[in-house]
């Protein structure tokens, strides 16, 4: 299903729907009432060769309630272009028109694609309520970088037709073949704390962490993702566990672990925390400050070493030696394999939307993964995992 809302780009829609029956699907189109002033529902309705819906009350196709019909048929509700106006709706749960009723009744994937001038995407009441449709499980589409049709060069562009086509296939295509799997995932830093104000960390933002939590849980895994401190919205449908301390994160696995038949260890908890905590703050005396450290506890260490028929997958950030120092720990840890990567490079770097990996299995095998995005590389590994699966349940 598509969802048409009253902004310039309406026009690029007609392609999107043009593209989907060429490729066999049945697309029925529900437009707002300003959408129309823009492009006709006659469009849209000789090009999918179904009713374009607009109004609520108006005399119904079939003998149903509509927008509930269209809701349960739906394999996937498309918003293209969404205007601001309609995913402040939507956000507050606001239904008073025919589409965002339909997208209230719908329980399948509902992606929404932006649209809209510069500034006024990039508005923070905007942005907060794009980021409120993300924690509730909404995919979003976000607009690109170009020529605006204020004439204005700004982010808001809707992405190209075929971009559009080209994430509602990749949406539909994903197989549930997890479905009786569960995972535990663990992202992001740790903190140990020096004193009340001040801490030892690292720059791990949970984003590769948080991307094998949301491919899991695309593929029908019950997922647990135990995140030190981050930033980022939870994938829908995962269980977040929130944590501060390596000892927390630790705590947080142990009480999950019985249940789990996949351990995926992707966070970056500091190996090393104060010998001694301060209650009170340290006070600068113009002078060296020495910190006694000792190791913290190895988190997967720990878990492999009641591992039992669990699968077991580390990450090993390095920046030098990196396949070899990463072979290492595949014993140490106890592991089915491990994912390698170096630190430092641009398409790898913390924080980035992109990274590379090297996988490595037991017998020293060895192969890459990207440079891709994190979501990408994520369902490479959870390939992997699968492959695993199958061969002990064959």
């Amino acid at each position: 299903m598509v969802g048409v809302s009253g902004g310039i780009a309406a026009y690029k829609t007609v392609d999107v729907v043009s593209r989907l029956r060429k490729l066999g699907a049945e697309t029925h189109v529900v437009m707002t009432e300003n959408a129309t002033k823009l492009v006709a529902p006659l469009t849209f309705r000789t090009i999918s060769a179904q009713p374009v819906i607009v109004h609520m009350f108006e005399e119904p196709k079939q003998w149903n309630v509509e927008h509930i019909a269209l809701a349960e048929m739906a394999d996937l509700f498309v918003l293209c272009p969404a205007t601001a106006n309609c995913i402040g709706k939507i956000a507050n749960g606001i239904a008073d028109d025919f589409l965002t009723t339909t997208v209230m009744a719908c329980t399948c994937p509902v992606i929404i694609c932006p649209a809209m001038n510069h500034n006024m995407y990039e508005n923070k009441v905007v942005q907060q309520n794009i980021s409120k449709l993300k924690g509730l499980g909404y995919e979003i589409l976000e607009p690109e970088y170009g020529r605006l049709a204020s004439g204005a060069v700004g982010k808001g562009r809707l992405p190209d037709p075929e971009k559009i086509v080209e994430k509602i296939v990749d949406t539909l295509s994903i197989e549930k073949d997890l479905k009786d799997v569960t995972f535990l995932v663990t992202a992001g830093p740790t903190r140990e704390w020096i004193d009340p104000v001040r801490y030892i960390s690292n720059p791990s933002t949970g984003k590769m962490g948080y991307a094998i939590a949301e491919a899991a849980a695309k593929r029908g895994a019950k997922v647990y993702l135990v995140s030190g401190p981050s930033e980022l919205v939870p994938p829908f449908g995962v269980i977040l566990k929130k944590v501060d301390t390596t000892e927390d994160m630790l705590r947080a696995c142990l009480e999950v672990y019985p249940e789990v038949q996949v351990v995926i260890g992707c966070a970056a908890p500091g190996d090393f925390k104060p010998v001694e905590y301060s209650e009170k703050k340290i006070k600068k005396q113009g002078d060296v400050l020495c910190l006694a450290l000792s190791e913290t506890v190895d988190i997967l260490k720990t878990l492999g070493e009641n591992k039992g028929s669990r699968i077991l997958v580390g990450f090993a950030a390095e920046t030098d030696d990196v396949v070899e120092n990463a072979k290492t720990k595949i014993i140490k840890k106890n592991l089915d394999f491990i994912c390698a990567n170096q630190v430092g490079l641009p398409d790898r770097a913390f924080g980035a939307d992109t990274n590379a990996v090297t996988i490595i299995m037991p017998d020293g095998t060895c192969f890459d993964i990207g440079p891709a995005s994190k979501y990408e590389v994520a369902m490479a590994i959870i390939d992997q995992v699968k492959n695993i699966l199958d061969e002990r349940r064959n």
